[in-house]
């Protein structure tokens, strides 16, 4: 170089794959802190390691402004060649993990969206047995960009620019009651549901929207409470009172009734989401494919 100065000396240490990682995470979401909720780490760890892969390839990569990290020239070539890199790993990790048996496929859901998947599970696999499931029954949402599961199903539309999310319809809700046991009218809007005994989630933080709608409406004729909704479903085909259920849960079990209309308040969309890296293996997609049929 003309001021004496050969590349080595002007580099830093050695480029690894997770820095390449790191880079790519804060190229795709183009700010730290969206690129720390996919990474597990701080913005201010981010920005460290940012400015030290900035060093190590001797070059500025980012435009940081208000808007966020904005890639310069050579932080868009660096992008380029990190997409190859990590195309690479993942072909490395698919042929690592041919013989070692099936994939295992790992989706998060709520209780009841857990059972619906798990009555439809035969038909879910796959006949060459290329991937197994793993239902994760959880009301909080497992966290994607970690890997902590491989595919979500959520009630809303996923925000986060790592995530893509396929809408598989609407979710309703309606009171139920052991059939034969209580006047039903499917007419009779569910707030004037008077004088029947009411059964409700565990009162607590993080309740869903259905128990926090029994306890606005009716929290004063609760006479049974339970910490699970499977629990809640028992007690009222035992005909021990009423509660609020997914139609896709009461409107299937011959011993209930619906007893009023459905409540529209409670409508949400049901979205299957997967992460954009991960979505367009094989095992994956074909996974998304068969939980899409079972709950479109």
């Amino acid at each position: 170089m003309k001021d004496g100065t050969d590349d080595s000396e002007r580099l830093g240490a050695p480029l690894d794959w997770q820095d390449l990682n790191l880079f790519l995470a804060v190229a795709r979401t183009g700010g730290l802190t969206a690129a720390g909720a996919a990474t597990g780490l701080s913005a201010p760890t981010l920005g460290r390691r940012m400015a030290a892969v900035e060093r190590a390839v001797g070059r500025r990569l980012f435009v940081r402004g208000a808007r966020g990290y904005g890639l310069t020239a050579a932080g868009e070539a660096l992008r380029d060649r990190a997409l190859a890199v990590e195309q690479a790993v993942r072909e490395v990790e698919r042929w690592r993990g041919a013989d070692a048996g099936p994939r295992l496929v790992r989706i998060s859901a709520g209780a009841w969206t857990s059972r619906h998947v798990a009555r439809h599970a035969a038909g879910l696999l796959p006949a060459d047995r290329a991937w197994s499931l793993e239902i994760v029954t959880d009301d909080a949402r497992r966290d994607i960009a970690r890997r902590e599961v491989d595919l979500g199903i959520r009630n809303r539309r996923p925000e986060e620019p790592w995530l893509a999310g396929r809408r598989l319809g609407t979710v309703s809700f309606a009171v139920y009651g052991r059939a034969g046991r209580f006047e039903a009218d499917p007419s009779t809007p569910a707030v004037a549901l008077a004088g029947l005994p009411w059964i409700a989630r565990a009162e607590g933080p993080g309740a869903p929207p259905s128990a926090q709608w029994i306890d606005r409406h009716h929290g004063g004729a609760v006479v049974l409470r339970g910490s699970q909704p499977r629990v809640l479903l028992d007690l009222v085909q035992a005909g021990a009172g009423v509660t609020v259920l997914p139609r896709f849960v009461g409107d299937a079990e011959p011993d209930l009734d619906r007893l009023g209309a459905p409540i529209a308040e409670l409508d949400h969309e049901q979205w299957l989401v997967a992460h954009h890296d991960t979505r367009h293996d094989p095992p994956i997609r074909a996974a998304i494919r068969a939980v899409a049929a079972v709950l479109g």
